[in-house]
């Protein structure tokens, strides 16, 4: 280990396999804390290689309990984002996985407590008394029945579980930033991926390119991991590299450019789950719902050959209608 360390300080990079057995030493205790920390450091001053990704990637998902969502996850979708981009948002993604469930598509979400933000999608919907679970049938039931299941990331992952106060304390983000989005237990075909950073978008999409997914990565371009209206936005999916203006992205009827004071989230999870409710109870400010609007508009449109502004009414109906509030209600008495 001292000396794998040694070659990663001195910018040498590893291989897959070495990437790969690092994640398995750390899985067994064999990397003590001082260690972890220096190695989150040093991916905080460089970007991990595609070799190192899919090596850690690997590692975890072997290492993961295993679930078999098959039936389900070819026409289910998860928005995720990368999370780190230090701008204290509301939950905009998780609000969007419950608007496209309540549009009536199936939604796989993957997420966990924050790390580098102040609430984390497992946050509010603890918060809230959902109850994780990694029962293959309660999952199954919650697809079937709700239309959305949620797996909570440390419960699939038992390493996050070894490393989660490590990474809260650090408080900035960490290579389990980086990965996170890839390590979805129910495999879903579709995702909306958002980034913070246009180079790590890149790394992304060039592995996205070796899968049969069907996947979109955004970034704004002001560093923001979703579509946020603040700023024009790339997008790299199966067929190529786009780019959005803020013009092309006002799909609505009301146009917007958002200021991104209209954006922040609360001091705490308590606000958070507050500025959550309010936007699924069709109370939420015309900038919020906009932007949540939108998100939920590119994963419609990723499930179906509809156009952006079709999808974006579908979108608002689910929120409007109460569907969306309605798809919280049944996951949290499923």
């Amino acid at each position: 280990m001292n000396i794998l360390l040694e070659n990663l300080f001195l910018e040498k990079t590893l291989t897959k396999q070495e990437a790969k057995n690092l994640l398995i030493e750390l899985s067994m205790g064999r990397i003590n804390k001082t260690q972890a920390i220096a190695i989150a450091t040093i991916y905080n001053m460089r970007f991990p290689t595609l070799e190192e990704i899919l090596g850690f990637k690997q590692a975890m998902m072997e290492l993961s309990i295993k679930v078999n969502l098959t039936e389900f996850n070819d026409n289910a979708i998860d928005i995720v984002g990368t999370g780190g981009d230090g701008k204290n948002t509301f939950n905009i993604s998780t609000l969007a996985c419950f608007i496209v469930a309540g549009a009536g598509e199936k939604v796989i979400k993957h997420g966990n407590f924050s790390s580098s933000s102040i609430t984390g999608s497992s946050n509010i919907l603890k918060g809230l008394g959902y109850h994780f679970t990694n029962k293959e049938d309660n999952l199954k039931n919650q697809l079937d029945k709700v239309g959305m299941c949620y797996l909570h990331a440390p419960i699939f992952h038992p390493v996050l579980s070894t490393i989660s106060g490590t990474r809260k304390e650090l408080g900035v983000r960490t290579i389990f930033n980086t990965l996170g989005p890839l390590l979805n237990p129910g495999k879903p075909k579709n995702q909306l991926l958002g980034v913070n950073n246009l180079e790590l978008a890149r790394i992304y999409y060039y592995l996205y390119q070796n899968t049969k997914n069907n996947y979109a990565i955004v970034h704004s371009l002001d560093g923001y991991d979703e579509i946020t209206l603040t700023s024009h936005v790339k997008c790299y999916s199966p067929k190529g590299e786009r780019f959005y203006s803020i013009e092309e992205l006002e799909i609505g009827d009301t146009k917007v450019k958002v200021n991104p004071y209209e954006l922040k989230g609360g001091k705490n999870t308590e606000e958070n789950i507050r500025i959550f409710i309010n936007v699924l109870s069709g109370e939420g400010t015309l900038y919020q719902n906009e932007v949540v609007l939108t998100n939920a508009t590119f994963a419609l449109s990723m499930l179906n050959k509809d156009s952006l502004e079709n999808n974006y009414d579908k979108a608002k109906r689910s929120l409007k209608s109460g569907e969306a509030k309605n798809i919280l209600k049944k996951l949290l008495s499923s």
